[in-house]
């Protein structure tokens, strides 16, 4: 008969505090990721990082096309905004992680992106700006 590996109590003790910590750090993801279009930081956080450029109105091209309904979208695929040939060229479509990550680091998703001089945000920001475009195109 195999005898079981000692684990000591300090041990015990760490692994369920990193379990733990592991659990609110997901819980405190989705938490964010849901946050409804009526609350004021999710649309702050768009002002603030992205109204400038981007409108959430169907048809309201800027500087940036207009994100309406940009969750389930092809990269570079809106009509009438001249995307750069990176964006047109992605090859991919735009989803909530994919969104997020652009959101806070843009050239790690699509470099040579025409998003100059933004740099992105924190992800807790991203989160926000994510959760806003999800409920304002619905």
């Amino acid at each position: 008969m195999r005898s079981r590996p000692q684990i000591s109590p300090n041990t015990w003790l760490r692994m369920i505090a990193a379990t733990a910590a592991l659990t609110l750090l997901l819980c405190a993801r989705a938490s964010l990721a849901q946050q409804p279009a009526s609350d004021e930081t999710a649309q702050q956080a768009f002002n603030n990082s992205c109204r400038t450029c981007h409108s959430v109105k169907e048809g309201d091209n800027r500087l940036g096309p207009n994100l309406s309904k940009i969750v389930g979208r092809k990269a570079g695929s809106l009509p009438n905004y001249n995307y750069s040939s990176s964006m047109k060229e992605a090859g991919f479509v735009w989803d909530q992680d994919k969104l997020t990550h652009f959101i806070i680091k843009p050239d790690e998703v699509v470099s040579g992106n025409k998003m100059q001089p933004y740099g992105g945000v924190s992800a807790e920001e991203a989160a926000k700006v994510v959760a806003y475009l999800r409920a304002a195109s619905q």
